[in-house]
């Protein structure tokens, strides 16, 4: 799955040592605001090698790559959502109000030869 949007926390880098195996372990957690007419934030996580394989920062427009995955503790379910690609500069670009290349900013006039609905018109509008 893809999310696209802008970077507006980071949050402290978390490490560990697992309990089972025995080695290092570190997770860093991001924040991204979607670019849509209703913006949301969404938290995800880089884990391990991939924290150095991709940078970012705040205000880095960004295309997430991501899966999610969830799991049960005491009764509970906890849902992760860990990226594995981050893509720099692929944020939705600004709207335009100017139009499009080739495209006028006004309609043609309608033609002159439609016809005008009469009494006996059967639509209901």
């Amino acid at each position: 799955m893809e999310i696209k949007g802008k970077i507006i926390h980071v949050l402290p880098l978390q490490s560990g040592v697992g309990k089972a195996s025995g080695k290092e372990w570190k997770k860093q957690e991001y924040v991204l605001e979607t670019q849509e007419t209703y913006p949301k934030k969404v938290c995800f996580n880089l884990f391990g090698d991939r924290i150095d394989q991709n940078p970012v920062q705040i205000g880095d427009d960004v295309t997430v790559s991501f899966d999610l995955e969830s799991r049960e503790f005491n009764g509970r379910w906890y849902t992760d959502v860990r990226a594995y690609r981050i893509e720099k500069g692929a944020g939705v670009p600004p709207v335009s109000t100017a139009p499009a290349a080739g495209i006028p900013g006004d309609f043609p006039p309608a033609p002159a030869d439609l016809p005008v609905a009469g009494p006996n018109d059967d639509l209901p509008f």
